[in-house]
């Protein structure tokens, strides 16, 4: 008797393990915007793809506009294991201690979308994705979220219009550089506290892809938008480095299969949902859109293109000069 209580007792107990490793891998994906953003549709799309990809060994749960974590804790978060996976802005690594990332933020320096995917698809971008390795993050990839516009409760058509006006930006040297060469006063403020901000008037305006202006409502609470497309918001998609390392090489690949994939989704669905954001805040009628002449989009640059030269100590020259070797860029020409 003793001996068939121990054969179940064994025979249960490797039921349980084998049930046990039945259970999928759990990715946790934690993001700041809406999920019908560029970015939330991504990271929907590489949670299908992962899924099927892995015949369900992998669950990818993804947590839209802050629900997990503030744009604030969410890296330490993942720096922890506490989340595998995020996809912050570009500007987000600066204040982590890579700093050449914030090339990304320099003002006027991606021309389009093929200029930036230059870069971006480059040697310069798998370079900077290599110096999180040390900070226990793995890089992945790239995701657009678009150019930004500047917006504000009056009217912007010259960089005089944005002098003395409390600007939100995200934590970024460049960003803050930039809005003081418009004598604008630079407010740092997380992504879900800016819609509020705006609507009691704690800060004037801000700067932002369409489609996040448009998704966070603030075309409800700025009365002016001005398409300057003075600058780049993008994401790189990282991870927990100790986690990835630590999944099955199978499972790795077909992960790294799956990003590839929600990547070229992103990146194709970006200015389309930026062009439809556009439609829906000029439609709704409560923020006025301008299109500055060339002449007038030329003051901009004129007046943002030093802010370069004034971060190259920060950024590092050379980062800006390999970007501008890539893309054209010759600030001498304006």
């Amino acid at each position: 008797m003793k001996v068939s209580k121990l054969l179940i007792a064994l025979f249960a107990g490797a039921l349980s393990l084998a049930a046990y490793a039945q259970q999928p891998i759990v990715i946790k994906f934690s993001h700041v915007v809406a999920a019908d953003t560029p970015k939330g549709k991504a990271a929907e799309m590489f949670a299908k793809k992962a899924a099927e990809l892995t015949k369900g060994r992998v669950k990818v749960e993804v947590y839209a506009n802050s629900t997990l974590y503030k744009d604030k804790e969410e890296m330490e978060a993942l720096q922890l294991g506490a989340v595998q996976m995020l996809a912050p802005s570009l500007a987000k690594f600066g204040p982590l201690g890579v700093k050449e990332f914030e090339v990304f933020d320099l003002p006027f320096i991606f021309s389009d979308y093929d200029a930036l995917r230059k870069v971006t698809n480059g040697p310069v971008g798998k370079q900077l994705l290599t110096k999180l390795e040390p900070k226990g993050i793995r890089g992945l990839a790239y995701w657009d979220n678009g150019f930004k516009a500047f917006s504000a409760n009056t009217p912007i058509k010259a960089p005089a219009d944005l002098k003395g006006k409390k600007m939100r930006i995200q934590s970024s040297k460049v960003l803050e550089e930039q809005m003081r060469s418009l004598g604008s006063l630079p407010q740092v403020m997380a992504f879900s506290e800016v819609y509020q901000a705006l609507q009691t008037g704690v800060v004037d305006g801000t700067e932002n892809p369409i489609s996040n202006l448009y998704t966070q409502k603030m075309h409800e609470v700025q009365k002016y938008l001005t398409l300057t497309q003075h600058g780049y918001l993008g994401y790189a998609v990282i991870v927990n480095k100790k986690f990835w390392d630590g999944l099955p090489a199978d499972v790795r690949a077909q992960l790294d299969d799956a990003m590839e994939q929600a990547t070229r989704y992103a990146n194709q669905i970006a200015k389309v949902e930026n062009d439809s954001a556009l439609e829906a805040v000029k439609k709704s009628g409560k923020t006025i859109v301008y299109v500055p002449t060339k002449e007038e989009r030329l003051a901009f640059k004129r007046a943002l293109v030093p802010v370069h030269q004034k971060m190259e100590s920060r950024v590092g020259k050379d980062v800006i000069q390999a970007v501008y070797k890539d893309t054209g860029f010759k600030p001498d020409s304006l």
